[in-house]
């Protein structure tokens, strides 16, 4: 089986979801126009990245009913989506979150579980943790959903393997920093090397979409990729600029490559679980608990 991903990475416009998701709506007829039948927006892509307490004025319920998300759902019967938000929940704590929409429904919504708060961020002042990283059944198969600096963390990514995702999309709004001697982005050179790493760690796709434009002194880079299970790069967009990149990827190189790499069958997850008690138990008695 074969999957046409397409991956856009955009500058959206701070604070303005309905401008962000006329953007949306005319990236999604172009890419059903090139023939994706999966579509991944960056992080917070209807709402800009430096929200701090704007947060609270653009938060949508990723439902039927509500404004943004209803031609969203709608649109999702051409193609299956990945958008960025930030949701809110009943006790009225927002998440910066992605939705994955497919046939005019949702399937899933995954809230950032790390929210950086040093350096260039500020995250944890203004959102709350999210508290669960799990898989989800799509008509492509099981897949898993992480959120930036959720993938800068192993276990995430190594949770949603043991679940049984197969493709792993990541969503990002990453600001460039530093300089490699080679003259290229050190943040973007980091985020090659660790898609690339656990497309070949975890014999898997990925699939990373990073936002581009300037917002509130910050420079996002763009460079949205795609990895085969072998850690191959399949397809990278351009640096700095707005722009829809596809690739096709064959779901039957899992096959392939596992039967050559078999990492999943032999990995030893009750000798990780009795190891991860032993630490934590190790942990609360020399913090005197």
């Amino acid at each position: 089986m074969k999957l046409t991903i397409a991956l856009s990475q955009i500058n959206t416009v701070l604070g303005n979801v309905q401008a962000n998701l006329e953007k949306h709506l005319a990236v999604i007829e172009e890419a059903s126009a090139g023939g994706a039948e999966l579509l991944v927006f960056p992080e917070l892509s209807l709402t800009g990245y430096v929200l701090q307490d704007l947060a609270p004025t653009v938060s949508h319920r990723p439902t039927r009913d509500d404004p943004i998300f209803r031609p969203l759902l709608e649109a999702s019967r051409k193609l299956d989506l990945v958008v960025g938000f930030v949701d809110e929940d009943i006790r009225n704590r927002f998440f910066i979150s992605a939705a994955y929409l497919s046939q005019g429904e949702v399937l899933h919504v995954h809230h950032k579980v790390y929210l950086p708060t040093y350096g260039l961020f500020d995250e944890g002042r203004f959102f709350a943790l999210g508290e669960s990283v799990q898989a989800f059944d799509t008509r492509f198969g099981r897949v898993g959903l992480l959120i930036c600096e959720d993938f800068w963390h192993a276990s995430p990514p190594y949770l949603l393997w043991l679940d049984g995702a197969d493709l792993f999309l990541f969503t990002s709004a990453s600001p460039g920093r530093g300089l490699t001697n080679e003259a290229q982005l050190e943040s973007a050179r980091w985020v090659d090397q660790i898609t690339r790493a656990y497309a070949s760690l975890f014999t898997s796709f990925v699939a990373h979409s990073n936002r581009v434009g300037y917002e509130d002194g910050l420079n996002f880079w763009g460079g949205s990729a795609l990895y085969d299970p072998n850690g191959n790069q399949l397809a990278c967009g351009p640096f700095h600029k707005e722009d829809l990149t596809f690739g096709e990827i064959d779901l039957n190189q899992l096959h392939r490559t596992r039967a050559r790499l078999p990492m999943l069958r032999d990995e030893r997850t009750a000798l990780v679980q009795r190891e991860m008690n032993r630490i934590l138990a190790d942990g609360e008695r020399t913090s005197g608990r």
